[in-house]
């Protein structure tokens, strides 16, 4: 469940300090970049989930400590005639998740590629998580755990197998980005992420995507 800032009896919110930043999902088509997100943001899933076209942009929050991670969600499209669009998106990015999908190797193969493109163009301090996506699909796997894993630990990367039909570890891979990302030094906040009142996580994706949420 994503942790939420509840505010006080007194109208004070638990969380004292709102640190925003931008966070990019790149990976092949079909991969699960969307449902990923959209699990993470509104706890959903759709089975035929439509291919993004350029990008699609939604915000959401976890709290750490005293702070509220908020992040604003690139989720950019997979297919190669977007390729050229990516570094408009990943430029100036804090964060990166670089999603393949655990049946299908050519996948694993096109992440490398996006993760060597981010050492080499994105911000050098910016926080690349690799996303072995459909786990619940193991029975079909193509690419083992354990390769994943080492190439992860290779480059400096967090790795998780996630799940977006189940919910497996997609509030944790996003918890795990949140921890690495740096919280010291004041981040340039604008609209409404720097209200004093609590936060209410649905309530943001809702302003910022003019969409409902189901609860």
């Amino acid at each position: 469940m994503t942790s939420r800032s509840t505010a006080r009896p007194n109208g004070q919110p638990q969380a004292s300090k709102i640190c925003q930043f931008k966070l990019v999902l790149l990976g092949e088509s079909a991969v699960g970049k969307s449902s990923l997100v959209l699990r993470f943001v509104k706890g959903q899933f759709h089975e035929y989930q439509e291919s993004t076209i350029g990008a699609a942009f939604l915000t959401q929050s976890v709290c750490l400590d005293d702070t509220t991670v908020k992040f604003e969600i690139w989720d950019t499209a997979g297919q190669e005639r977007y390729h050229s669009l990516a570094p408009m998106y990943y430029r100036g990015a804090q964060a990166a998740i670089v999603v393949y999908d655990i049946t299908n190797q050519e996948t694993f193969v096109r992440a490398k590629t996006w993760v060597k493109e981010l050492q080499r163009q994105a911000s050098p301090s910016i926080v690349i998580a690799l996303a072995g996506n459909k786990a619940d699909l193991a029975n079909k796997r193509m690419v083992e755990y354990e390769e994943a894993q080492a190439y992860a630990d290779d480059n400096s990367l967090l790795f998780m197998e996630t799940s977006a039909k189940t919910a497996m570890n997609v509030n944790d891979l996003f918890l795990a980005i949140a921890k690495k990302l740096p919280k010291s030094e004041p981040q340039n906040l604008g609209g409404t992420a720097c209200r004093s009142r609590g936060v209410d996580l649905h309530e943001q994706s809702q302003q910022n995507k003019s969409q409902c949420c189901s609860n």
